[in-house]
């Protein structure tokens, strides 16, 4: 668990700048929202090809050494392309390159927790590793604060291949033995089973964890937009309220990703002595307020203090979610499909940032401000409420 944890809060020290920053980066050479946006879809895309077939390999058993060192080259190569991107097409590959990275990346990680730790202790391992995150992503930003001081925010790509390398380094020839080997055997051994037995029982791993996957999309789609829109929202302002420059703009991201840390571990602790639905409950009011405080902030010419506060929800927001849908969709799945559990679990990620990322440079470019964005973001977490109910009623294995 100790590696796992080291690794991932490496990951997150390249992530945290880049993830966050890279929108300023390209807004700043005259890129619309719309195409910044197209760069996140393009990123999305090769996630969802990528984390489906990870999470098939891993249900065969392989190692999680081997799909976090092909990440990290992965991440390398998009960092390489983001260095030099002027073009729209350079930076497009960059965000396919860095996609596919993710989505291999994220499922084999997300799995080696179970592996390193005690059964009963997962939901506990799962909060250690989002307070890594957390801390990492926080540490990166500043990283990328720091650098945009100096002029030169695009240091956030030669940061992120730093961490990539040390991380492959670490993982080089070590073993982490699959959860699921011992069930794959088994299935090896049963050849005559029939194909319409396993396509049922793939029905009935969807319908189970429908509602998660559907309060996923929502909640990684939120996710996203902290990636993307909040920082063209600062930038350009709203209704009422001024942009500001960059280099303020990157400060303020850098609060709002400090608070991760400060409040992920004591709220993922305190979430691991309820039932995770009670996270989703609190996760989704938590977004509610947080977009609605974003969406009002437009409307006053002092609003950007209020934006800061909307920050404050937004994080609790997400130190609720992440540990919680994990550890979720962990639990519900079935041990022979917790690979494929856990892959399609990350495809959310996938697909939110297919829809959300270029439905919000259109509303920004369209609207002139993110006012709008907001406002229905809030609104559909509220709606989203009662999908809470049905994840209540499903089998927990």
């Amino acid at each position: 668990m100790r590696i796992i944890t080291i690794c991932r809060f490496l990951a997150s020290i390249g992530a945290g700048g880049v993830l966050y920053l890279t929108p300023l980066i390209f807004n700043d050479l005259s890129f619309s929202a719309t195409e910044i946006g197209i760069g996140f879809v393009a990123a999305a895309f090769a996630g969802t090809i990528t984390r489906f077939s990870t999470g098939v390999f891993l249900d065969k058993g392989i190692s999680f050494s081997l799909p976090l060192r092909i990440a990290g080259i992965l991440a390398i190569t998009a960092d390489l392309f983001l260095l030099i991107a002027s073009t729209k097409q350079i930076y497009f590959i960059g965000e396919f390159f860095l996609g596919a990275a993710a989505g291999i990346y994220w499922p084999s990680v997300e799995l080696a927790i179970p592996t390193c730790c005690d059964k009963n202790n997962s939901n506990k391992g799962f909060a250690l590793a989002r307070s890594a995150d957390a801390l990492g992503i926080t540490t990166g930003a500043l990283i990328g604060s720091i650098a945009a001081s100096f002029n030169y925010i695009r240091f956030i790509y030669i940061n992120e291949a730093i961490c990539m390398l040390i991380l492959i380094s670490i993982v080089q020839g070590i073993s982490f033995k699959s959860l699921f080997q011992s069930s794959n055997k088994q299935k090896n051994h049963r050849k005559e089973e029939r194909l319409y037995t396993k396509r049922k029982e793939l029905n009935d791993l969807l319908k189970l964890i429908a509602p998660i996957l559907i309060l996923s999309i929502l909640s990684t789609g939120i996710l996203s937009l902290m990636q993307i829109a909040l920082q063209l929202d600062i930038a350009n302002g709203g209704i009422y309220r001024p942009g500001i420059n960059g280099k303020w703009t990157t400060w303020i991201i850098s609060f709002q990703l400090t608070l991760l840390p400060l409040i992920q571990w004591p709220i993922g602790y305190w979430l691991t002595k309820r039932n995770f639905i009670y996270g989703f409950k609190i996760s989704l009011l938590s977004f509610s307020l947080g977009c609605l405080l974003l969406s009002l902030s437009s409307l006053f010419s002092n609003g950007i203090f209020l934006l800061i506060i909307a920050l404050i929800p937004i994080s609790i927001g997400i130190a609720s979610y992440l540990p919680t849908g994990t550890e979720a969709i962990f639990k519900v799945s079935p041990i022979k499909y917790k690979g494929l559990g856990m892959a399609l679990y990350s495809q959310t990620f996938g697909i939110s940032f297919l829809i959300f990322p270029l439905v919000a440079g259109k509303l920004i470019d369209s609207q002139g401000n993110a006012m709008l964005l907001w406002l229905i973001i809030s609104f559909t977490c509220i709606v989203a409420y009662p999908i809470t109910n049905y994840i209540e009623r499903t089998r927990i294995i």
